[in-house]
């Protein structure tokens, strides 16, 4: 037996040191938090997309009583961008979180397995990466590429 070692490489930044760019992104994604569909959770998730011809597009949980019908913020962006903009590629998600308390998070919020795979598909339909803004109020992952965050992924065993 041998054991396979796997590493990610995850930057951590405080929001001066990001582009302004990135700022406006992970603004984009507090803004879209207040627009959470969250009565249940009281977890209120936003994310923001940037294009490849600049075009941006938020989305926000969307949370229903008969679970699992409800939506990740993740998902609703990349979805409505792939829908809208299905032949340009996504070159930055920014996401933001406010806890049950009301208050944007301290620390950066992961995003779930299915926004995960999501992602993966999102950049292989694309065959491009994107940058991940992960915002916490104490700092910020930046993340280039799905696959830093989740080196196997299922696509890479479909293909």
């Amino acid at each position: 037996m041998r054991e396979l070692e796997l590493k990610s490489v995850i930057k951590v930044c405080n929001m001066d040191e990001l582009s302004a760019e990135e700022k406006h992104l992970i603004e984009l994604a507090i803004e879209a938090t207040s627009r959470s569909y969250a009565p249940y959770s009281k977890f209120h998730v936003g994310a923001a997309v940037r294009l490849d011809n600049g075009v941006e597009i938020i989305g926000c949980n969307q949370e229903n009583a008969a679970y699992p019908s409800g939506l990740c913020a993740e998902r609703t962006a990349l979805f409505a961008a792939g829908v809208q903009y299905p032949d340009v590629p996504v070159r930055m998600l920014a996401i933001a979180a406010r806890g049950t308390h009301g208050e944007l998070e301290e620390e950066p919020v992961p995003p779930c397995g299915s926004c995960r795979q999501v992602m993966v598909e999102t950049e292989t339909r694309a065959n491009a990466p994107m940058r991940i803004l992960l915002y916490g109020k104490k700092y910020v992952y930046v993340i280039d590429g799905i696959r830093k965050l989740m080196p196997l992924t299922f696509s890479e065993f479909q293909r």
